[in-house]
């Protein structure tokens, strides 16, 4: 319990440091999501929902754009939901190594130390 505890805590601090640009990518998809939906006429919750479904390469298919720019924006929608989910990764690896580090070391330190006495 005490090394899931660890890593929730390493893993909120992680987001909150990346929130910055966490934000910042989240804006410009629902930008460029709302511009393809204008584009396109679909309503704000259609364009907003096909933005963060594309973007994080769900892409269910029920909203699809039919216009060139608006399959160009989805490229670049796409590129960004790429790099959203890659922070995600970059923050949970770096949370479970240091965890481990912390949890792994002190368990060996303590191993050995009960063999040596």
């Amino acid at each position: 319990m005490e090394f899931t505890i660890t890593f929730v805590q390493k893993f909120l601090w992680g987001v909150y440091l990346t929130s910055p640009v966490l934000v910042t990518i989240c804006l410009l998809i629902i930008f460029l999501g709302l511009v393809a939906g204008r584009n396109e006429s679909w309503t704000r919750f259609d364009s907003i929902y096909w933005a963060f479904i594309t973007g994080l390469t769900v892409g269910y298919g029920d909203i699809n754009p039919i216009k060139k720019m608006s399959k160009i924006l989805s490229i670049i929608i796409g590129v960004l939901g790429l790099m959203l989910a890659g922070i995600f990764v970059a923050v949970t690896v770096e949370a479970t190594k240091s965890t481990f580090k912390i949890h792994v070391n002190s368990d060996i330190i303590e191993i050995i130390e009960r063999k040596s006495t």
